[in-house]
């Protein structure tokens, strides 16, 4: 990570980076909660790379670096079954601040929870919030998808899923797929092309997505 974003008072996500214009919300949150001082380091991103250092002014922010970009990398996903309650929000903001590139969300056979056809939406705009906050607190300058859900049996076919007895991550493991509390059943083991072991130890549905997204962020180097 760049010394400037890791010591910046403040990331903030914006439209554009040529011309970084702060919503009344980020800047009643730099103004109003972090209390920053006029002169502060704030970093902008644009989410697709490309990132600049700025200074707070009091009440918005002007460039003092000129546009930096990232090298692009190699994705990382995570599709997983919804785990219940405020663990999916937990879950999600841990994947985005280990590194993991999009999040597919899956309803499985033994799914405790399924979301309403009409409340889909709302879910995934809640996720979205917490998605970005999650990118402006690790200092990241990719964003990350999340989408779905979507059944499992449509998404299993190309991808490796985590499941007792298989074989250990490798460098090449770029995605996975975590079931739900009750485990996969047997017809969406079969679909799958091979299954990896996370631990001896049986995980929660947001343990294993975060182990699963450590190691693959750790062989990703």
């Amino acid at each position: 990570m760049d010394e400037a974003l890791r010591r910046s008072a403040a990331h903030v996500l914006t439209t554009e980076v040529d011309l970084p214009m702060l919503s009344d919300e980020v800047t009643h949150h730099l103004h109003r909660v972090l209390r920053l001082r006029e002169g502060e380091l704030v970093t902008v991103t644009n989410g697709r790379g490309s990132w600049r250092e700025c200074r707070w002014t009091g009440s918005g922010v002007e460039i003092s670096g000129e546009v930096q970009m990232s090298a692009e990398r190699s994705q990382l996903e995570v599709a997983v079954a919804i785990p219940k309650g405020d663990r999916l929000e937990w879950m999600v903001q841990k994947l985005v601040e280990i590194g993991v590139d999009r999040i597919q969300l899956l309803t499985s056979e033994r799914s405790v929870v399924r979301w309403d056809a009409q409340r889909t939406q709302k879910h995934l705009e809640r996720l979205q919030r917490v998605v970005e906050s999650a990118i402006e607190q690790s200092r990241r300058v990719w964003s990350c998808e999340i989408v779905g859900p979507v059944p499992a049996r449509d998404f299993l076919v190309n991808v490796p899923i985590a499941e007792p007895g298989g074989r250990s991550m490798c460098d090449s493991d770029r995605s996975i797929a975590i079931g739900p509390e009750g485990g996969w059943a047997d017809d969406e083991i079969s679909i799958a092309p091979e299954s990896i072991s996370l631990s001896p130890q049986v995980l929660r549905v947001e343990t294993a997505a975060v182990v699963a997204a450590t190691l693959m962020a750790a062989h990703r180097g």
